[in-house]
């Protein structure tokens, strides 16, 4: 009986695309999913997606329950975005609404920790709310 080691050549592991990479895929919809405690609101495939991929279904639940602001709910186009705070703020991040870049704010909301991956996605990170539906940029 032969006591040789055989030796095995190393797995390499394949590489997960990045978030960003991915959700470039996302232009267009085929699909409108309900929010289960505001029906009106929906959102897309590509959202449902970034939530899947960043774990970060509660960016859905931010931007839903800001629509029951008047001044919110009454824009018929929004447009998101989350940022994160200096990196002196740790893991800090702040949610805001806009009728359009340049505008002021409708509404803000500071997170006091998130896990956002800001890292891939980059320091802010931006999408749409029109007519209800909850969108990223490249789905309109």
């Amino acid at each position: 009986m032969s006591t040789d080691l055989i030796e095995v050549p190393a797995v390499k592991a394949t590489e997960e695309p990045s978030i960003a990479n991915q959700l470039a895929h996302c232009t267009g919809s085929e699909n409108h999913y309900c929010h289960p405690l505001r029906r009106h609101f929906r959102f897309t495939d590509g959202v449902k997606l970034l939530a899947e991929l960043a774990k970060a279904y509660w960016l859905i639940d931010v931007a839903m329950s800001h629509q029951c602001k008047m001044n919110v709910r009454i824009e018929p186009f929004q447009l998101w975005s989350i940022r994160r705070l200096p990196k002196t703020a740790r893991n800090m991040a702040v949610v805001e609404c806009r009728r359009d870049s340049g505008c002021k704010a409708l509404c803000r909301q500071y997170l006091s920790y998130t896990d956002f991956p800001f890292d891939d996605l980059g320091d802010t990170y931006e999408w749409y709310v029109e007519n209800q539906v909850m969108m990223l940029k490249s789905e309109r």
